[in-house]
C-alpha cells in the first residue's frame, strides 16, 4: 500500500491532467451552448444519489450525512473507515438483500451491537423528464430504511418538504438495479470475477449485467403462465359442455310447456298414421319381391337355353375330338407300319456298305500285289542278264550250285515277304474294322445315355404333372409348395420387410394357349425364379431355400425394389398384328410385371406364330420400332441378323391341358423305350463283331511273327553265299521259268484286279441305291410325322375346346340350380310377406277403419310418438311454469358468459403466442447486438494500454471466452485471463466492466476498490479510462471506493472526493469492523 502511495505521489500524469482540464473546459464553454440537452441531463437526471446517512449501521454509530456530486465521486479512506458500510447501506436501502452485499446472510446482522435498530437515509434526485411523480415528491425523494434487531425492514418515502408517502414503485422507475454487478460491483464480486475460471460464469455475469437474464426468466414465466392458462381453458371447456347440456335440458323443458290435450290428440293421430304406415311399407316391400320373382322366372328360361346350348356344343366338340383322334391313330399306325421297313432298308444299306468296304480292300490288295510283281519281274530280268554275263566269264560246278542255292533262298524269302505283306494288309483291315465298330459303339452309347436321360426326365415330368392335377404349383418342382408354406410362415412372423413373389411362372397366365412354348422359351429360368425387395429379404429367402432344397438345384432370386404399380415403358413395342410378350400375359401383381420388364424386357419382344412370317418381319427390312427380338410358335428365336432353333418342342410349365401333356409324354416314353431296345440289339451285334475281329487280329499277329522268325535264318544263309569270293555259275533255266511264271501271275492278277474293280463299282451302285431308298422311306415317315404334329395340335385344340365347353356347361348348370333355389326361397318369402300384410291390414282397420294416406316412414313416426309420450310424461311431472322459465333463462345466461370467457381466453392465448414469438426474435437480435457492442468497447479499452484481446460469445452453450495479451505485434499470442498477473487481471476486469457500462443503463455506478491488485501503471491507465468514460457520460453518477488518497487528481467541479475519517483503533468494535473491511 505504501509503495502504491509513493508511486502515486511521485507521478503526475500529464494525460490525466489534460483529460480533466479538457473535460472542465468543455463543461464550462460548451456545456450550455453546443449541447444544452446534455447539460440539462447532467444537472437534472433522476435517480442519482445526492446524500446518504447511516445510524447504528454495522459497527458505526453515525456516518454522514455524505453529499455526492452529480458525476464522479471518490470515497477514500483507510480500511475500517466505513467505505464498505456506505456501499452496503446503499444496496440494502435500495431494495437489495443481505446476500447481495456479501457482508452477511441476514439483515439483522447489520444492526450495531447493543442497539435495537439501524437507520439508513438516502436522498435521490427527482428532476428531468424521468422524474418520478414530481408533483407529489418534488425535486428530491428521501428513502428512509429502518432495520430492527429481528431483521424486519420498513421503508418511508419523503418529499423534499418532509412529507411522508406510501411505498411505491420507485426503483422500477429510476432503474437503480443494486443486484446488478454493473451498477454496484462489490469487493467480493470483483474478487470472484477476477478468480473465476469458468467461461459459463463470465457469460452469466454478462447476462445479469445486461439484464438479459431477467428477460429470459420473464419469458420462461410467461410461457409457464400460458401453459397454465391453456390447462384452465381445457378445464373450462369441460365445464362449458356441462353448461350447454344443462342449457339444452332446460330448453327442452321450456319448449315442452304445451297443452296436454293437443299432445294427446296428436298422439292418437300419429298412432293411426303409424298403423297404416306399417301397411304401406309392407306393400312397398312386396312390390320389389314380386318384380324380382317375375324377373327370376324369365331368367330361368334363359338359363335353360344356355344349358342346352352348351350341351350341344359339348357333343359337337366331342364328336370333332373323336374324329381327330381317329385320324391321329391312322397316321400313327402308318408310321408304325413304315418303321420296320425303314429299319430293314437301313440294315441293308449298312450291309451293302460293309461289302463295299470289303471290296475296296480287295481292290487295294490286288493293286499292291501287281505293284510288287512288277518290281519282282524287273529284278529277275536284271538278275538273269547279270548271270548270263557271269556264266560267259566264269565256269564251274560250284558257281552254278551257289547260284541255284541263292535262287532257292530268294524264292523262299519272296514267298515269306509276300505272306508278311498279306498279313499286314489283313491286320490293317481288322484294326480298321475294330476301330469303326468301336466308334459306332461309342456313338450309340452316347445316344443311348442321352435317350436314358430323356426317358428319366420325361418320367419325372409325368410324375410332376400327375401331382399337379390337384396343385398346379408342383409343375415348378416337388419342393415348391413346401417353400411357399415356409415363406408364408416367415412373413407372418415378420421376418420379411416385403413378402417375396414367386415362382414367377405360377403368377402369370396366357391369353392364348398356343403361345405357351414361345413364352416359356423366352422367359427360361425366370419362370422358377423369386423376386425380393431388398437384400435382407434375399438372405432370409436363401436360408429357407437351403432348408427346403437340400442338395438340389435352388431357384434363382432377383433382388429389386418393390414398385406397387405397373409402370408403362416408353420403349415398349406396339405392333398392329402381333402382340408383345407383356401383352400376351395376364399378370395381376405389378411387382411381377415390373420384374419381368426389368430382367427380360418382355415389353420389347414380339410373338409371331408363323416362323416364316417372323423372319420376314424381323429380317426383311427394318424391324418394328422398339422390337429387339421375336419368338415363333415353335419356340424359334429370331433377331434382325440371326435366328436360333429351339431344342424344346413342348411347354412344361405354361401348358393348359395337363392330361394331354401326360398322354403325350407317355407315348413319347414308349417310343423312347422301343428305340432303347433297338439300341441294345445293335450294341450286342457290334460287341460280337468286335470280339470276332479281335480274334482274327490276334491270329494274324501271331502268324506274322512266326513268318518273320523264319525269314531270319534264310537271310543269313543268303548273305553267307554272297560273301563267297569265287563266283559260281547259276542255272538260268529256273530263273527263266520263274520269270515266265511271274509274267503269267501278272496277267492273272491284272484280270483279277479288273474283276475286283467291276465288282466294287457294282457294290457301290447297289449301296447308293439302298441309301436312296432308305432316305426316301425316312422322308416319307418324317412327312407323315409332320402331318401327325399338325393333327396333334388340332387334337389338343379340340380337347381344350371340349374342356371349355364342359366347364361352361357345368357353370351354367350350377348357376341354374342356384337360381332355382333362390327363386323357391323368394316365393316362400312372398307368401310370408302377404300373410303378414293381411294381419297388418286387420290391425290397422281396428285402429282406424278408414285408410289414411301416409307419406312418412314408420320409423320417423315411431320416434315422434316416443317424443310426444315423453313430453306428455314430462309435462305431467313438471312443477311451476314460472320456475321452469326462470331456470331456462339462468342456464342460457351462464352458458353465454362461459362461452364468451372461453373465446376471450383463446384470443388472448393466440395474441400472446404472436407477441412472444416476436419478442423472442427481438431478444435474440438484442443479445447479438449487445455482444457486438461489448466486444467493440472491450477492444477499445485494451488498446489504450497497448493490450490485445478477444471476446468469444457462445450463446448456444452459454459460455464467454475472454483472452488478453499484454503488448502488441503479430507475434503475440492471446492468453486466458487466468494466466495474467494480478494487476493485468484487474485491468482486464476494469476494461470488461467499462465495456458493460457502455452498453447498459443505470442512474449511478459503484466500484468498490477497483484498483486492487493493480500496479501503478495499470492503476493510472484504469483511472484515465474511467475518468474519460465519466466525462463522456456526465448525466451518469460514478462512485469509486478506494483506499488511495487520490491527491494527484486534478481539481474539477465534475470530480467530488469524500474522505472518511480513520477508525478508532482502541475499541474492539472498530477492530472488528476493520477485520470485516479487510
Amino acid at each position: 500500500m505504501s509503495k502504491r502511495r509513493s508511486g502515486s505521489a511521485s507521478d503526475q500524469p500529464a494525460k490525466r491532467l489534460k483529460l480533466a482540464a479538457e473535460a472542465e473546459k468543455d463543461d464550462d464553454e460548451n456545456g450550455d451552448q453546443d449541447h444544452p440537452s446534455l447539460g440539462n441531463q447532467m444537472v437534472t437526471d433522476a435517480g442519482i444519489v445526492e446524500s446518504i446517512t447511516l445510524k447504528n449501521f454495522m459497527c458505526h454509530s453515525l456516518l454522514g450525512p455524505f453529499t455526492f456530486g452529480s458525476n464522479v465521486n471518490f470515497v477514500v479512506g483507510n480500511n475500517g473507515s466505513g467505505k464498505s458500510a456506505v456501499l452496503t447501506a446503499l444496496i440494502v436501502a435500495l431494495g437489495g438483500n443481505a446476500q447481495a452485499t456479501n457482508r452477511g446472510t441476514s439483515l439483522k446482522g447489520f444492526v450495531k451491537e447493543g442497539e435495537s435498530a439501524a437507520d439508513v437515509s438516502i436522498t435521490l434526485r427527482n428532476k428531468g423528464k424521468d422524474a418520478y411523480k414530481p408533483e407529489v415528491y418534488g425535486p428530491a425523494i428521501t428513502v428512509d430504511l429502518r432495520i430492527t434487531r429481528d431483521g424486519l425492514r420498513t421503508y418511508k418515502l419523503k418529499s423534499k418538504l418532509g412529507k411522508d408517502h406510501k411505498k411505491e414503485s420507485l426503483l422500477s422507475c429510476f432503474l437503480p438495479k443494486v443486484n446488478n454487478p454493473v451498477s454496484v460491483l462489490t469487493q467480493e464480486m470483483s474478487k470472484y470475477f477476477l478468480h473465476s475460471k469458468g467461461e459459463g460464469d463470465k457469460y452469466k455475469f454478462f447476462m445479469k449485467a445486461t439484464q438479459l437474464e431477467q428477460m429470459r426468466e420473464d419469458f420462461v414465466y410467461i410461457k409457464t403462465t400460458k401453459h397454465m392458462t391453456e390447462d384452465k381453458v381445457g378445464q373450462h371447456g369441460e365445464c362449458l359442455k356441462d353448461l350447454k347440456r344443462k342449457y339444452l335440458e332446460k330448453e327442452d323443458r321450456y319448449k315442452s310447456l304445451a297443452s296436454l290435450d293437443e299432445m294427446q290428440t296428436k298422439l292418437e293421430e300419429l298412432q293411426k298414421q303409424m298403423a297404416w304406415a306399417l301397411v304401406t311399407e309392407l306393400e312397398k316391400e312386396l312390390e320389389p319381391i314380386k318384380e324380382r320373382l317375375r324377373s327370376d322366372r324369365k331368367s330361368t328360361e334363359k338359363y335353360d337355353e344356355k344349358v342346352d346350348e352348351w350341351k350341344n356344343k359339348v357333343e359337337e366338340a366331342e364328336r370333332k375330338y373323336k374324329q381327330t383322334q381317329e385320324q391321329l391313330e391312322r397316321i400313327t399306325q402308318q408310321v408304325q407300319e413304315l418303321q420296320p421297313k425303314c429299319a430293314e432298308l437301313k440294315a441293308e444299306a449298312q450291309r451293302r456298305n460293309t461289302l463295299l468296304k470289303s471290296s475296296e480292300v480287295t481292290v487295294h490288295r490286288c493293286k499292291a500285289n501287281l505293284r510288287d510283281m512288277e518290281k519282282d519281274k524287273v529284278q529277275l530280268s536284271s538278275r538273269i542278264s547279270d548271270l548270263k554275263l557271269s556264266i560267259s566269264q566264269t565256269t564251274g560246278a560250284d558257281s552254278q550250285a551257289r547260284t541255284e542255292r541263292m535262287e532257292q533262298i530268294k524264292a523262299e524269302l519272296e514267298n515269306l515277304n509276300q505272306k508278311i505283306s498279306t498279313l499286314g494288309q489283313q491286320i490293317d483291315q481288322y484294326q480298321h474294322a475294330c476301330g469303326r465298330a468301336k466308334e459306332e459303339q461309342g456313338k450309340m452309347r452316347r445316344e443311348q445315355e442321352v435317350l436314358q436321360r430323356s426317358i428319366e426326365a420325361n418320367r419325372r415330368t409325368v410324375q410332376t404333372l400327375e401331382s399337379s392335377r390337384s396343385n398346379r404349383l408342383r409343375r415348378f418342382g416337388e419342393h415348391m409348395p413346401a417353400l411357399l408354406n415356409a415363406i408364408q410362415e416367415a412373413h407372418k412372423k415378420g421376418q420379411f420387410k416385403h413378402k417375396p413373389r414367386g415362382p414367377l411362372g405360377y403368377l402369370i397366365s396366357l391369353k392364348d394357349p398356343e403361345q405357351a412354348l414361345a413364352v416359356e422359351i423366352c422367359l427360361k429360368g425366370q419362370l422358377q425364379a423369386f423376386t425380393c425387395d431388398n437384400y435382407d429379404d434375399e438372405r432370409v429367402l436363401q436360408g429357407l431355400m437351403t432348408k427346403v432344397f437340400q442338395g438340389g438345384r435352388r431357384p434363382a432370386i432377383i433382388t429389386s425394389h418393390v414398385v406397387w404399380f405397373c409402370f408403362l415403358c416408353v420403349r415398349a413395342v406396339n405392333h398392329p398384328e402381333y402382340p408383345s410378350v407383356l401383352q400376351a400375359l395376364e399378370i395381376e401383381d405389378p411387382v411381377v410385371s415390373n420384374c419381368l420388364i426389368d430382367q427380360r424386357g418382355i415389353e420389347s419382344i414380339l410373338l409371331i406364330k408363323n416362323r416364316t412370317e417372323a423372319r420376314r418381319v424381323m429380317q426383311h427390312g427394318n424391324p418394328p420400332q422398339n422390337c429387339t427380338q421375336a419368338f415363333s410358335r415353335e419356340g424359334d428365336q429370331i433377331f434382325n441378323n440371326r435366328n436360333y432353333t429351339a431344342d424344346q418342342n413342348r411347354a412344361s410349365y405354361l401348358s393348359g391341358d395337363v392330361e394331354e401333356e401326360i398322354r403325350h409324354l407317355q407315348r413319347e416314353m414308349e417310343n423312347q423305350k422301343g428305340q432303347a431296345n433297338r439300341f441294345q440289339q445293335q450294341m450286342k451285334k457290334l460287341d460280337d463283331d468286335i470280339r470276332m475281329n479281335d480274334g482274327l487280329l490276334r491270329r494274324a499277329h501271331m502268324e506274322q511273327k512266326t513268318t518273320k522268325v523264319e525269314i531270319s535264318p534264310l537271310s543269313k544263309s543268303l548273305t553267307d553265299i554272297k560273301n563267297v569270293e569265287e563266283p559260281q555259275s547259276e542255272d538260268l533255266k529256273p530263273l527263266e521259268e520263274d520269270l515266265q511264271e511271274i509274267v503269267a501271275k501278272i496277267s492273272s492278277k491284272h484280270a483279277e484286279y479288273d474283276e475286283a474293280r467291276v465288282h466294287m463299282a457294282e457294290l457301290k451302285a447297289s449301296y447308293e441305291k439302298a441309301e436312296r431308298e432308305y432316305k426316301q422311306h425316312k422322308e416319307q415317315i418324317n412327312t407323315i410325322a409332320e402331318e401327325a404334329d399338325s393333327v396333334k395340335e388340332e387334337l389338343s385344340k379340340t380337347d381344350q375346346e371340349v374342356m371349355k365347353c364342359k366347364h361352361h356347361k357345368e357353370h351354367y348348370d350350377m348357376k341354374r340350380k342356384a337360381h332355382i333355389v333362390n327363386t323357391q326361397a323368394l316365393e316362400d318369402t312372398l307368401k310370408s310377406k302377404e300373410q303378414e300384410l293381411e294381419e297388418s291390414v286387420a290391425k290397422a282397420t281396428k285402429i282406424s277403419p278408414e285408410r289414411q294416406e301416409v307419406r312418412r316412414t314408420a320409423k320417423s313416426l315411431d320416434s315422434e310418438i316416443n317424443r310426444v309420450k315423453v313430453k306428455i310424461t314430462t309435462q305431467q311431472e313438471q312443477g311451476d311454469r314460472e320456475e321452469i322459465v326462470r331456470q331456462y333463462h339462468e342456464a342460457l345466461e351462464n352458458y353465454k358468459n362461459m362461452a364468451q370467457q372461453m373465446k376471450n381466453l383463446n384470443t388472448f392465448i393466440k395474441s400472446l403466442d404472436s407477441v412472444m414469438n416476436h419478442r423472442l426474435q427481438v431478444y435474440g437480435e438484442l443479445r447479438r447486438f449487445l455482444a457486438a457492442r461489448c466486444k467493440y468497447y472491450f477492444d477499445s479499452m485494451l488498446a489504450q494500454r497497448g493490450y490485445t484481446g478477444s471476446m468469444i460469445f457462445d450463446h448456444k452453450n452459454e459460455t464467454l471466452c475472454i483472452s488478453v495479451q499484454p503488448g502488441q505485434g503479430s507475434n503475440t499470442k492471446l492468453s486466458d485471463t487466468r494466466s495474467l498477473s494480478g494487476g493485468e487481471r484487474s485491468f482486464s476486469t476494469v476494461c470488461f466492466v467499462l465495456s458493460l457500462w457502455a452498453i447498459t443503463e443505470a442512474p449511478f455506478r459503484c466500484l468498490d476498490e477497483f484498483d486492487v491488485y493493480m500496479d501503478m501503471v495499470n492503476r493510472r491507465i484504469s483511472m484515465d479510462m474511467m475518468l474519460k468514460v465519466a466525462a463522456a457520460q456526465r448525466y451518469r453518477q460514478f462512485v469509486f471506493l478506494t483506499p488511495q488518497s487520490m491527491s494527484n487528481l486534478p481539481e474539477s467541479k465534475l470530480i467530488h472526493i469524500l474522505r472518511l475519517k480513520d477508525p478508532d483503533r482502541g475499541h474492539n468494535s472498530a477492530q472488528r469492523n476493520e477485520d470485516e473491511d479487510q
